[in-house]
């Protein structure tokens, strides 16, 4: 087996693992890594949707999206499609998935169907470390509170993107749950800060104005290059992080207006999580 860091914070590339190999064996060995490198790339990995599915519920039980359709076939799978003519890539700005969610995903693998060939790139930031290196003051002043987590209603998810629908079954209003802004990850008992600037909209027991203040500093913060690593994507390639300790932003460089029209395609499976504590 091959490891090849992506940056001095976070991230790995991992040569030598085959991901259709479920064996209790091999999974310690890829949970092992996404522990200690919170989040980590398989390029070159063909799996079918059972596969794909085979691999994640290893990790847990799965999730259907609340607001998104998945597959005919396989609904846990939701299929991620920027058209050619599309600005808007599902996923831009930082976040961690369904944050607003009572038990917000464990993990995520997402698997590159089709790749533009300029452009696309995920980021990742490290909130581990950002939790570390945040000010002390700051610190001091949120370290026991808990902040809200809004969903943006299912429109935010679908409405600038075509060939993606809605999730009929599910009730499309807005709705939020409170978390910890400082969690305790339940495998390694490290200290996370878990806000993001996509659905952590206030600080409870502060006015406005001052939990304004104060997250976007985290925010600021969170996005620091120094905490991030970046994977420019290949077809067939598997990315897989750990949702309680990362955030991440999707970059939407290769729209129309850029000269750079092309389709991306991706096939998102997350894994249920817990109630952050």
């Amino acid at each position: 087996m091959e490891i090849k860091l992506l940056s001095g914070a976070l991230g790995a590339e991992i040569k030598g693992l085959d991901l259709k190999d479920t064996s209790n064996e091999n999974f310690k060995k890829i949970n092992d890594l996404l522990l200690e490198h919170k989040v980590i790339f398989f390029r070159d990995q063909i799996l079918s949707a059972e596969q794909h599915k085979a691999i994640a519920e290893k990790f847990g039980p799965l999730e259907t999206h609340a607001y998104v359709k998945g597959l005919e076939q396989h609904p846990e799978i939701v299929r991620i499609i920027k058209a050619e003519d599309e600005k808007n890539q599902w996923g831009e700005n930082w976040h961690s998935d369904v944050s607003y969610n009572a038990k917000p995903t464990k993990a995520v693998i997402l698997k590159s169907i089709k790749i533009p060939p300029v452009g696309g790139d995920t980021c990742f930031s490290n909130m581990e470390l950002a939790w570390e290196t945040l000010d002390e003051k700051i610190k001091e002043k949120i370290k026991d509170k808990k902040a809200i987590h809004s969903s943006l209603g299912a429109e935010f998810f679908i409405k600038n993107y075509k060939k993606m629908e809605g999730n009929n079954k599910k009730n499309y209003d807005e709705y939020a749950n409170e978390h910890p802004i400082v969690r305790t990850h339940p495998e390694t008992g490290k200290k996370i800060l878990y806000v993001n600037w996509t659905y952590t909209k206030k600080i409870i027991g502060f006015e406005k104005e001052e939990s304004d203040e104060i997250l976007n500093r985290i925010f600021e913060h969170q996005a620091r290059l120094d905490l991030t690593c970046r994977f420019n994507w290949t077809e067939n390639a598997i990315a897989i992080w750990d949702n309680r300790s990362v955030i991440h932003y999707a970059i939407a460089d290769f729209f129309p207006g850029r000269g750079l029209g092309y389709e991306r395609i991706m096939d998102r499976i997350a894994i249920e999580g817990d109630h952050p504590q």
